[in-house]
């Protein structure tokens, strides 16, 4: 998959994210999806369904984390939905990782890209270490957490785009880094801790950059979506 920007359409019902999406009919590029827990659980798979007919790619971005066998089955559910990529934490382990793949891999042996969440880019060094006691440094830990995905056969990580050059040189640079904690240089940070600009991005090895609110609360949707696409893919549309 080529590099792009995926905008998160972190919306809770059927009418808003249909309505933002909208603003794009008409425009030469339909901006690839994420659709995340709260719409998939407001709306159901039927608007996975809706915006898949309208010509948008969709990253589903639910982050499973169960016992191997109920991650197999649900991602042999999810396999149906034609999404183009999805997602599970790292942190299942290896194993689940593995039990992930089996499940997503359709008869005719095609599937969804699969990644896996490293560390959430709300998350700190100081809480990792005071709420989950995991002692180590963060960049290590997205390090050996990038490095089991590879070893359970996923295609690549979420992580922090301050991560992504780091998790190429661990894994290889045909493993892909998909990155949320984007903002525009001149944006505030919201609730992401670890957050970099589109530009920035590229530069240092994002493959696919996840951008939520500057792009869906922007008063002109479509020109933010532009400008992402602008900085990050050093492309005019």
């Amino acid at each position: 998959m080529a590099k792009d920007v995926i905008v998160a359409c972190d919306f809770s019902s059927r009418e808003q994210v249909l309505g933002f999406l909208d603003r794009f009919e008409g425009q030469s590029r339909k901006p690839f999806v994420k659709i995340g827990m709260e719409l998939f659980y407001g709306a159901g798979p039927e608007i996975v369904r809706e915006i898949k007919r309208r010509g948008h790619k969709i990253f589903l971005d639910l982050k499973l984390h169960d016992i191997p066998n109920t991650v197999r089955k649900t991602m042999k559910v999810l396999a149906g939905l034609d999404v183009d990529m999805t997602n599970l934490h790292a942190a299942g382990t290896i194993e689940m990782m593995r039990a992930a793949i089996e499940g997503l891999t359709r008869e005719d042996g095609t599937r969804p890209v699969l990644i896996a969440v490293t560390q959430l880019t709300s998350t700190s060094e100081e809480r990792m270490r005071s709420e989950l006691l995991i002692d180590a440094p963060l960049p290590e830990v997205v390090r050996k957490y990038a490095s089991n995905a590879r070893e359970a056969g996923l295609d690549g990580v979420v992580c922090s785009p301050l991560e992504a050059s780091l998790v190429k040189d661990a894994c290889g640079a045909d493993f892909l880094t998909v990155t949320p904690g984007v903002r525009f240089a001149d944006a505030g940070k919201d609730d992401q801790v670890r957050i970099t600009t589109p530009e920035r991005a590229r530069q240092i090895g994002s493959d696919y950059i996840v951008v939520g609110r500057p792009v869906t609360a922007a008063e002109d949707p479509v020109a933010a979506y532009k400008r992402c696409v602008k900085e990050f893919l050093n492309e005019e549309i």
